[in-house]
């Protein structure tokens, strides 16, 4: 029985992925658990803390496959302890040899290094979606690379820019992500196994040896100093996932607009059968897209809970600790529901050249006010022509007149322009900048990514 929408059977598929929801559910927890406390005895083992075939067998129980979970968590729950039911467990499964499970180590040990690999299964599902995104958005961005749109700033048109550009932004930011992703991955990708205050005390003068020895095991980096009452690898990491957030939302949010029926230059993929609205049958609504949006507010509120985690008091605390349970799996299982549907809808993106265009001219001139005016400043100077052009635009606004119309009546401007030169400062097509050479500049940039991955 779900009580969140993580886990509803209703709405779990709206909220994450079935890949994501396995790595933070019970039963991976719990392996990761094991894992942790096999390496840990066959390091200890071949160092000679405990005895080799003590170690063996411990490694060889720690199977978490026929545990019955609903019985740990019973026993935890007597216990008032968070990790106790699970050490109790294998023990039982290892038999006399059971006696040399957990040999030395504490519980942030098990749960913090539990917690890393987690996260390390998450970022390759992560990283491999936001790849993936990046792909899509680099297809879009060559194809569209020259179709002229609105450019909007305000929420109000403003100048032309061109549908491939606006991708191209967009595509920047997630190539910056999939930097931060590897840059972070030494530093957050790091276990530790130190004793209760992080000194390595119970494990002896080998006690930094063990701690190698085992993460080394579980495929982990190992630190240069316990950090139980440390946070910030933790934190860096969801930082990057807020920020992979931030970005599929906005791009989300600006779709939603252009989708907008007065608008109507995008549409998310539609599949018969999918229905709008329960009362209004013509209805095509923004679904997908509301999703994806719908879920940053979410993650980088848990980010924020993650960021209050950096303050621990003393060597260690549970209090500061366990809003990081709270959050991680929030954080990663929504990203995973952002990543897979923004996938799906540029894969199939509904893109209408035709509306675009029909916007461009949708103030019959206005958006290109700007244009007219540098042509006007090579004769009577930018403040001047501003000044005239911005009278010329309020007229054609309040008396519902072309800006071709205005223009063409006006001697100041018929003094320094020809008919022919006023419809090509008109032309939107002509006052596109840089904007198809930056699109060629960040593809090149994706395509020498793609080349080293």
């Amino acid at each position: 029985m779900g009580s969140h929408v993580i886990d509803m059977m209703m709405l779990k598929n709206n909220f994450g992925t079935e890949a994501m929801r396995q790595i933070w559910s019970d039963e991976n927890r719990l392996q990761k658990h094991f894992d942790i406390e096999a390496a840990l005895a066959l390091a200890e083992g071949e160092l000679g803390l405990i005895p080799q075939a003590a170690a063996e067998k411990i490694a060889a129980s720690a199977n978490a496959e026929g545990v019955d979970i609903a019985a740990v968590a019973a026993e935890g729950a007597v216990l008032k302890h968070s990790l106790m039911a699970t050490i109790n467990t294998l023990q039982r499964l290892s038999g006399e040899e059971g006696e040399y499970v957990h040999f030395g180590a504490t519980t942030q040990d098990i749960v913090d290094t539990g917690v890393i690999l987690q996260l390390k299964e998450s970022n390759a599902i992560i990283k491999e979606n936001v790849q993936d995104v990046a792909a899509e958005l680099a297809n879009l961005a060559k194809r569209y690379r020259d179709t002229p749109m609105t450019g909007r700033s305000h929420g109000m048109q403003a100048l032309p820019t061109t549908f491939g550009f606006k991708l191209s932004v967009v595509l920047s930011e997630v190539l910056r992500h999939l930097e931060r992703l590897e840059e972070a991955e030494n530093r957050v990708f790091t276990g530790v196994l130190a004793g209760a205050v992080g000194t390595y005390a119970s494990f002896g003068e080998q006690g930094p040896e063990v701690e190698k020895n085992t993460l080394t095991r579980l495929g982990l980096d190992t630190p240069d100093i316990c950090w139980h009452s440390s946070r910030d690898r933790i934190a860096e990491y969801v930082n990057i996932l807020g920020l992979i957030s931030g970005t599929l939302g906005k791009l989300a949010n600006e779709f939603y607009n252009l989708m907008r029926t007065e608008i109507d230059e995008l549409e998310e993929p539609f599949s018969k059968g999918k229905v709008g609205s329960s009362t209004m049958p013509h209805k095509r609504n923004p679904a997908a897209l509301e999703g994806i949006v719908s879920l940053t507010k979410p993650v980088l509120a848990s980010v924020g809970l993650v960021q209050q985690a950096l303050i621990v008091e003393h060597e260690r605390d549970a209090m500061s600790w366990r809003a990081e349970w709270i959050a991680l799996p929030e954080i990663c299982i929504f990203l995973s529901s952002q990543l897979a549907s923004t996938k799906a809808v540029l894969k199939d993106l509904i893109v209408k050249p035709k509306n675009m265009l029909r916007n461009l001219n949708l103030q019959g001139g206005l958006l290109l006010s700007e244009q007219v005016m540098f042509a006007l400043a090579k004769e009577m100077g930018k403040q001047t022509a501003h000044h005239l052009v911005y009278e010329l635009s309020m007229e054609a606004f309040e008396s519902e007149q072309k800006f071709s119309d205005i223009l063409l009546k006006n001697k100041a401007v018929l003094a320094v322009l020809s008919a022919d030169e006023i419809q090509q400062a008109l032309d939107p097509e002509q006052y596109l900048g840089s904007a198809p050479q930056k699109v060629d500049q960040i593809l090149q940039k994706y395509e020498a990514y793609q080349a080293t991955h």
